[in-house]
């Protein structure tokens, strides 16, 4: 079973609910993101909150990431990149919601 599937038969189990706690989101973090480890912080958390999805840094000096998993741990996610670690100076977050998938069976970093 995909984890599509899987997703699908909790939600008709749930009357919809189980599908409507599972989201995914695409970051774009902008400011001094890059060379201050936001890569592999990014991941510690995701994988703390067991999402899944992947970061990467972009040429142009931001860092991308799409993520994935239960509604309220992505948000946790997406709040801890407003700030990130200790050296980064988050200018901004641009969060953009996604279909649901089932490629992911972890969180990686991308180069």
């Amino acid at each position: 079973m995909t984890r599509r599937e899987f997703l699908a038969a909790g939600a008709a189990a749930a009357g919809g609910a189980a599908l409507a706690c599972t989201v995914r989101v695409r970051l774009l973090i902008s400011g001094t993101v890059q060379g201050v480890s936001f890569r592999a912080s990014t991941q510690e958390q995701a994988r703390t909150r067991g999402l899944v999805g992947w970061v990467r840094n972009l040429e142009d000096g931001r860092v991308e990431s799409v993520v994935q998993g239960r509604k309220e741990r992505v948000e946790e996610l997406v709040r801890w990149c407003r700030t990130g670690p200790p050296a980064a100076k988050v200018e901004k977050v641009v969060v953009a919601d996604e279909d649901v998938g089932d490629e992911f069976r972890d969180f990686e970093v991308r180069s």
